[in-house]
């Protein structure tokens, strides 16, 4: 294969094109992996990806939720730019999508698989979505869901809709629900019940109800079907049973066509491989959208209780394994050599973020967010800064790098691998950084944009930080422990390289550095 690099462009001949598999975990923080320093819990498959290739020290996802991040990678814009009002979900200015949320990208634009597929690739994408399904309003579960991955480039889906935690829980294949019985339709609703089954009967939980993991949950917890959960919720999780776990919204049918959450890791992770052998003598492209370590945390048998921290460690273990059968499978089929193989995460961790499973109580010394502050939904460091990985034998220096990357530059940075003359076009957010994804730049992008949960949006440059003032919580007192959300009426600005932990406000302290950043924040809005 003959790759021309010149500056920060590049092209490949048509008939060369490498395969391509983005590994995109969910929720899996900095510090969560035991090449970014984790020793409680092992990650050999993982491990010998970042021994093969280049491991990224300063890279980020573009928010610290899953559908922003998810959008802005698929799409090479920042999710705020969508009109007012898209991302509202169960709760209000919350930047995830709801359940029932309409499909969120516009057909009409590039996106990366249809990118790719103009270019010459199969595409496929497995695992979570999240990103909105049919039109505004939702779809018609029980016919066929487009608009939908089809419409946007993917010539094969096989999808989580939502999350494991949000009803419906099935998987839905090339735009229908896969086996479902039609005499036995999907009714879903995320304002009121839609019928008996596995509804809990006293769905009200506040946060004061909340009680500790080796406390006995109150009758409120499910009434008289308490019998039927696995676990409890601490907030939110309290409208429908499936599987014996509470979920977001309500749903009633489809029990044929239902998921059983202890094999949804192996379920998606076969669907990659039939991927991957079916276009084996092709180019390909494959998003690969894990569910773990999302909640609800349900290992299957070969990972329940086998790591040492408890649940959190044993949905590590069951994602470390997803990815080495991806690469064994490229092992066998001598791919590997021809294949770029992209590993990172949507946002930063959480550990109760909705049930008692004991992440919180007994992770030990573990550190999802490594020695950074925050985390999900943060505009904290651990909100957006996560693992990113990329091998590709030959053409990747390996290694550790340095350089800032933002996922905001996957799409230009792929489509100039495939021969796209302007990749730099395709989007208004979107540039060309694929010699620094493959270790051939040092020199980075020099603004990172990212945004926390309800929308405050913040800007890195030069290892100082700002961000935007804002409104929302101090703390997310939802999850425990309880998330610093980096909300302020106030400017902050921080200097992220003497002060990792962002302690010190500096803004009062350098009002010149505060109003720079603040107008390079502007201009990036304003950009059309």
């Amino acid at each position: 294969m003959t790759i021309f690099l010149a500056g920060s462009a590049c092209s490949t001949q048509k008939d060369e094109l490498p395969n391509i598999v983005i590994i995109y975990t969910d929720d899996v923080g900095y510090g969560d992996l035991g090449c970014y320093g984790a020793s409680s819990v092992k990650t050999p498959n993982i491990d010998r990806l970042a021994e093969e290739g280049i491991r990224f020290v300063n890279s980020y996802a573009c928010a610290s939720t899953c559908t922003p991040s998810r959008y802005a990678l698929l799409t090479g814009e920042y999710h705020w730019r969508k009109p007012p009002g898209w991302s509202v979900g169960e709760l209000k200015g919350v930047s995830i999508a709801p359940g029932d949320a309409g499909m969120l990208i516009d057909p009409s634009k590039p996106s990366l698989a249809s990118v790719l597929k103009d270019a010459g690739y199969a595409t496929g994408v497995v695992g979570k979505w999240h990103l909105g399904l049919g039109p505004a309003g939702g779809p018609d579960w029980n016919g066929t869901i487009k608009p939908g991955p089809s419409e946007i480039g993917f010539d094969y889906s096989w999808l989580i809709p939502v999350t494991g935690d949000r009803v419906p829980c099935v998987f839905v294949e090339n735009g229908r629900i896969a086996g479902l019985d039609p005499h036995d339709p999907v009714r879903v609703s995320y304002n009121q019940p839609v019928g008996p089954d596995s509804t809990i009967y006293n769905p009200e939980i506040t946060p004061d109800m909340i009680v500790s993991y080796d406390e006995t949950p109150p009758e409120k917890y499910g009434g008289n079907q308490t019998e039927k959960l696995k676990m409890y919720p601490s907030f939110g999780h309290d409208q429908t049973i499936v599987n014996g776990v509470p979920r977001i919204g309500y749903m009633t049918g489809g029990k044929s066509a239902l998921w059983k959450d202890e094999d949804i890791a192996e379920t998606i992770t076969v669907k990659a491989l039939d991927f991957i052998n079916d276009n084996k003598s092709r180019p390909f492209f494959l998003y690969f959208s894990t569910h773990d370590v999302h909640v609800p945390r349900v290992p299957g048998e070969r990972f329940a209780g086998k790591s040492s921290i408890g649940v959190y460690g044993d949905v590590i273990m069951q994602m470390d394994w997803c990815v080495g059968k991806i690469t064994e499978l490229l092992d066998d089929l001598g791919l590997s050599e021809n294949t770029l193989v992209i590993f990172t995460s949507d946002n930063g961790p959480v550990q109760d973020d909705g049930y008692h499973d004991g992440s919180a109580e007994i992770i030990g010394t573990h550190s999802p967010a490594g020695p950074y502050k925050g985390g999900k939904y943060s505009a904290f460091e651990a909100g957006t800064k996560v693992p990113l990985i990329v091998r590709w034998p030959g053409k990747v220096r390996k290694g550790v790098s340095e350089t800032p990357f933002s996922q905001i530059d996957i799409l230009a940075s792929l489509a100039a691998l495939s021969g796209y003359e302007n990749p730099n076009g395709l989007s208004v957010d979107s540039r060309n950084s694929f010699p620094v994804l493959t270790g051939k730049e040092q020199t980075g992008r020099d603004i990172i944009v990212q945004q926390n949960m309800v929308g405050v949006i913040s800007v890195i440059k030069d290892n100082w930080k700002y961000i935007e003032p804002g409104d929302g919580p101090e703390f997310n007192l939802y999850t425990r422990p309880p998330m610093p959300m980096g909300n302020s009426p106030e400017p902050q600005l921080y200097n992220i390289g003497s002060d990792i932990t962002e302690e010190y406000n500096l803004a009062k302290e350098n009002p010149e550095k505060t109003r720079e950043l603040s107008d390079i924040l502007q201009k990036i809005k304003d950009r059309k």
